[in-house]
């Protein structure tokens, strides 16, 4: 394989974190040090950052014909590595009194990261497979870190046997749908499977298995019951890259199929997505009223929010990628601050994370900051004006009734108004008078003041995005992803 100089320079973010892995791997190497691996990380991630705007001068590039590297694959990359930098940040507060071994969840991080890239820019079922493991498998490691925690290795457990099955369904899917269609590739596929009446049953039930597997990493209904376990179980920063970057990166893959090779031909899989898509909105919302664990009502609020998205996909027409791509940016950027709040209120000393809701109880009183901030990333996730959440639903709403689709239109609208319920219930506990923690609590070292500091930041750009949002749909329009 011979590559030219504009398909190498395609190519600088995935090899960037390609990089950042190896420099981190070597830190370790030479001396532990947590501060300075931490900050090996981060240095990496941010000239990862870099590399994504110079590759934008060298894109549309196709690198084999595993790899499309365009302005698609670009904006979703710059994503899921801004997304990582900001939960190496938070990993770096939460795992500060570890008193174990901290510096490899860093190469775990960065190597998940890396295969989030691999996915976003996946126009075959070959490396889109390549991908989905090399982002699953530090992510096995990563959730069952603290050893001295018995929820982590139970979540540790769950997520490595039932994502073994799910890649066998994806896999047996992809050698069914081989063994009828003859391609893997995108394209072609979609054209096979768009001729509806010369499908074939291997097609037919390979296309299936491929959507189980696919279901399984999205947490849609049916395929979700390892989700609150997971997500409760993990740490707290783990559970927030787990819930953002990896969810964006295999949603990138689903809409590339959809969006560039022609999916939105194929009535009956739009069928079977429309199924889900209801079924994630109710099910999500009503499981969340349920919930007096914060980490478990997130985890069923981000069911339905990828069933909200699922709705924009099945829209097609022109405006269906540029609400994909600007719903899942809200819901990046309102899920990882809210998950980065948990994260500052936690320690992987004690049995289990802040995750109970009594814990954040009275928390104005004592950290008012973070109450603040947690109630802006509840008010973004509810869908209230003036916050990115809003812009979010508003784009999903938009596409759904120019298509038509009363019943999806109609499941966001009352999957809202649930969840308006629950996280409003969230924030009234914040406010509640605790008299036994009462006591204002300051940020304890600079490694939760720069912790506060980045889910502020974010605060102000889910706000920044809510009221001001020409900019980012302005990227998103360069992007190329407004063409279907």
């Amino acid at each position: 394989m011979i590559l030219n100089n504009a398909q190498w320079h395609a190519l600088l973010p995935i090899l960037a974190v390609s990089a950042t892995a190896i420099a981190v791997m070597l830190a370790i190497a030479i001396k532990r040090h947590h501060r300075a691996v931490a900050s090996v990380a981060v240095v990496g991630l941010n000239l990862a950052l870099v590399a994504v705007l110079l590759a934008a001068h060298w894109v549309p590039q196709t690198v084999t014909p595993l790899l499309v590297v365009d302005g698609y694959a670009l904006f979703y990359s710059g994503l899921i590595v801004a997304t990582t930098l900001g939960v190496a940040t938070l990993m770096h507060a939460y795992l500060e009194g570890y008193a174990g071994n901290r510096e490899e969840m860093y190469l775990l991080l960065v190597l998940a990261a890396l295969g989030g890239l691999v996915l976003a820019s996946s126009n075959h079922l070959a490396s889109f497979f390549i991908g989905l493991e090399l982002l699953s498998i530090p992510l096995f490691a990563m959730i069952a870190y603290p050893l001295n925690q018995r929820h982590a290795l139970e979540a540790g457990i769950k997520y490595l046997t039932l994502s073994a099955a799910a890649s066998g369904f994806l896999l047996f899917g992809m050698a069914l749908i081989y063994a009828d269609a003859g391609t893997l590739a995108f394209g072609p596929l979609a054209q096979k499977l768009n001729a509806a009446d010369r499908l074939g049953p291997y097609v037919l039930v390979g296309a299936g298995m491929v959507l189980v597997g696919a279901g399984f990493k999205l947490s849609l209904v049916p395929f979700h019951l390892w989700t609150p376990d997971v997500y409760d179980g993990a740490p707290a920063p783990v559970t927030a890259f787990l819930s953002t970057a990896s969810k964006a990166a295999v949603f990138a893959v689903l809409l590339r199929f959809f969006a560039q090779g022609g999916g939105y031909a194929a009535e009956t899989l739009k069928d079977v997505l429309s199924a889900l898509a209801v079924a994630s909105i109710l099910a999500g919302n009503i499981l969340a009223l349920m919930q007096n664990n914060l980490k478990r009502l997130l985890a069923y609020s981000s069911i339905a929010h990828f069933g909200y998205a699922l709705v924009a996909l099945i829209a097609s027409g022109p405006l269906a990628v540029e609400a994909v791509a600007v719903y899942l940016l809200t819901y990046v950027v309102t899920n990882l601050g809210a998950f980065g709040v948990v994260t500052l209120m936690s320690s992987p000393l004690g049995e289990r994370d802040a995750d109970h809701i009594y814990d954040y109880r009275g928390l104005f009183w004592r950290r008012p900051y973070l109450a603040a901030i947690l109630t802006a990333m509840m008010l973004s996730l509810a869908g209230i004006p003036i916050t990115a959440g809003f812009i979010g639903k508003f784009y999903v709403l938009a596409v759904g009734l120019d298509a038509r689709l009363w019943w999806l239109v109609a499941a966001v609208v009352v999957g809202s108004a649930i969840g308006l319920f629950y996280y409003l219930r969230v924030l009234s506990t914040l406010f509640l008078q605790d008299p036994t923690r009462m006591q204002f609590e300051a940020p304890s070292d600079w490694a939760q003041r720069a912790g506060g500091v980045m889910v502020l930041g974010l605060m102000l750009l889910m706000m920044l995005i809510g009221t001001y949002p020409g900019p980012f749909l302005d990227v998103i329009g360069l992007s190329g992803l407004a063409a279907p």
